[in-house]
């Protein structure tokens, strides 16, 4: 049997070959953590390499996400899906072994990392999500869901503002399955961090309320294999242990300097390790008594088949909740889902009342809610403003089975957060804050987005429209800027009717994020024929026609700027002219709808367009054209009463019906 030198030595071999190879990466992390990770790795992690997604398995997240190749040597090793082809791909068009771990190319891989901090932050939402699922499904005798969640991170990770925000939280909610190692080998990008990074790290995480455990030996197999051991023990507190390493450990003359942090260390240096941690194999080439060190296939099969048969026990003694557990794993709505949600759209239409967007969509969560035990959600201390509180909202500090966070004044954390309870499965995630404040939380918006994962982002005071605030809460280039983002879908509707269809829309996309941008001020119920409620779906439609094939103008607006809209075509046609409306509450969506839809509502034939919307003007070209015209807001906003503002910036009837005549001109 290998030795644990020997089988974290595999690890540095494969880093350092895949990276000189690459001639590209960072073998600093995989070197210097190799000891840590042969201990987590085989004396705690639960997982079957034959199932990646076994969902009582234990999760481990790279934060530290640059030592990717201390990610994919684990999988390899261990018996994943991932062929030593693959490792010698490493950072090669469209191999599994991108130079970050990415979410969806190689099995193992809890999410996407690399932005530092993040990947502390997804393992926060997965602990939680772990405690949620448990605490809904668990019965007494059936504890089934029940692991770890396990994160390395290091002195990047522990410097970036998000690690505060989220480790904060997860000492207040007491996650005592989350173990958190910290790799405190002292080095940078830019050098030693005793420059630039002073912080008391272990007081810092005990006054969060963590159990931390300092001072370990991270090259010394039986202090880690200690630590983790006590760490599992604490189960009221989440755990950091705080490792000393030696960067790049098993390199004569680059360990312990930031030369080995982010470069190859060079082929007459890696003859070097190889001579000094006794490595005599050429590269890429494991000896096999290595592999079977390491092989975690038997073990992970044995730990699957014996939850199977726990399952079985429950799925006996509570079928009704196992029923509703497999669907959740599946990502499946229920049943009814689609009956009741266009029933529930249609009162909604037929009540017909004047609402602030924000309220139907607090609305909506009172009608939808009760149909999705997978919802959970929570607000950056702005429920009272947000609205996300609804009838069946269970705090899930307080209740095991809750379904709601209290995230406090953390927007970054929290999207992040959210992140990783999607990745976890089982949940729809929502969260909320101003709409300014995405930009607070834009980056894990964006890793969202690059994962596919479903996430939706309740986005509440959408423009001008909030008035007294002034312009530092006014946002005015972020709906556009939310457009922008790949495999985001954006919803800004005009009336609760628009709310509610975007809301399901939102609970229907399982391939990337959506964000709701909702209104503060109360906006006016716009009545719809039943073809019109039908198309509001495909995120454009004809709201108000003139009665004929081609209009003289098309007016193209979103959310509290549609009623303007209204008005003006009402007033253009008292003089004779034929104007559509068209109401585009996600442009994404409507841009994902057939040509001959969309050249229904936009006829090419019809150059005269105007599109009014209170934010910046430049993405409005691609449906008004360079002739047309656009209302928007170019410029910061003010602090003043919401009416005055609109008519001070040019929101007025008087203002877009002369839009209007300038384009048909």
């Amino acid at each position: 049997m290998p030795s644990r030198k020997e089988l974290a030595n595999a690890i540095r071999a494969l880093s350092m070959d895949a990276i000189q190879k690459a001639n590209s990466g960072h073998p600093g992390a995989p070197m210097g953590m190799a000891d840590i990770a042969e201990v987590l790795w085989n004396d705690f992690m639960h997982h079957n390499p034959a199932n990646p997604k076994w969902a009582n398995r234990d999760r481990f997240v790279l934060s530290n996400g640059h030592g990717s190749m201390l990610l994919y040597s684990l999988l390899h090793l261990t018996g994943y899906n991932l062929p030593i082809e693959e490792i010698k791909n490493f950072r090669q068009l469209h191999s599994k072994t991108p130079g970050h771990p990415e979410y969806g190319y190689a099995p193992g891989v809890e999410t996407t990392t690399g932005p530092l901090g993040q990947g502390i932050a997804n393992a926060v939402g997965m602990a939680i999500a772990e405690r949620a699922l448990g605490g809904q499904f668990n019965r007494p005798g059936h504890e089934i869901i029940n692991h770890n969640t396990y994160v390395f991170l290091g002195d990047g990770c522990m410097m970036e503002g998000i690690s505060h925000e989220v480790c904060s939280l997860a000492g207040t909610m007491k996650l005592g399955k989350l173990i958190a190692v910290y790799d405190d080998n002292g080095i940078s990008i830019d050098g030693e961090v005793q420059g630039w990074f002073t912080d008391d790290t272990p007081m810092r995480f005990r006054s969060y309320g963590w159990h931390v455990i300092e001072n370990i030996d991270g090259h010394d197999p039986a202090a880690v294999k200690s630590a983790i051991d006590q760490a599992k023990e604490v189960t009221d507190k989440p755990s950091l242990i705080c490792c000393k390493t030696v960067i790049g450990a098993g390199s004569p003359n680059k360990q312990g300097k930031e030369t080995c942090h982010g470069a190859p260390l060079g082929d007459a240096e890696i003859a070097l390790v190889r001579e000094t941690i006794g490595w005599p194999h050429p590269a890429f080439e494991i000896p096999t008594e290595i592999y079977q060190g390491w092989d975690a296939k038997e073990k992970g099969a044995k730990l699957e088949a014996d939850w199977h048969a726990q399952f079985s026990a429950y799925e006996k003694a509570h079928p009704e909740l196992a029923a509703q557990l497999k669907r959740r794993l599946q990502g499946e709505l229920p049943a009814d889902w689609q009956e009741k949600a266009q029933a529930f759209i249609e009162e909604i239409n037929a009540k017909g009342e004047k609402v602030a967007t924000r309220k139907a969509s607090q609305i909506c969560l009172n009608g939808y809610g009760p149909l999705l035990p997978e919802l959970i959600g929570g607000s950056a201390d702005l429920a009272g403003s947000n609205l996300t509180l609804w009838a069946g909202s269970k705090d899930v500090n307080t209740h095991a089975d809750g379904n709601y966070i209290y995230f406090g004044v953390r927007e970054f954390g929290m999207a992040a957060i959210a992140n990783g309870m999607a990745l976890y499965g089982g949940f729809i995630t929502y969260t909320a804050t101003f709409m300014i404040f995405s930009e607070y939380a834009r980056n894990a918006l964006r890793m969202a987005a690059l994962m596919k994962q479903q996430s939706i982002y309740v986005l509440t005071h959408d423009s001008i429209g909030l008035g007294e605030d002034g312009p530092t809460h006014q946002p005015v280039e972020q709906a556009a800027t939310l457009r922008l983002i790949p495999n985001m879908n954006v919803w800004r509707p005009c009336d609760g009717v628009e709310t509610a269809v975007a809301w399901k829309s939102a609970v229907e996309f399982k391939t990337g994020p959506t964000s709701l941008l909702l209104s503060r001020q109360n906006l006016a119920h716009q009545p719809r024929t039943a073809d019109q409620l039908a198309d509001i779906k495909k995120g454009g439609y004809i709201l108000k026609d003139c009665g004929c094939p081609s209009p003289d103008a098309i007016i193209i607006a979103t959310g509290s700027e549609v009623e303007l809209a209204i008005a003006a075509a009402d007033a253009l046609a008292s003089k004779g002219k034929k104007i559509r409306v068209v109401s585009m509450p996600s442009t994404d969506v409507f841009d994902q709808q057939d040509a001959a839809y969309r050249q229904k509502v936009l006829p090419s034939n019809v150059t005269a367009r105007v599109a009014v919307e209170a934010g910046v003007t430049d993405g409005w070209y691609k449906y008004v054209g360079t002739n047309g015209r656009i209302i928007g807001l170019d410029r910061f906003g003010e602090s003043g009463p919401a009416d005055e503002l609109f008519k001070y910036f040019g929101f007025t009837v008087e203002n877009v019906v002369k839009a209007v005549e300038e384009a048909m001109a």
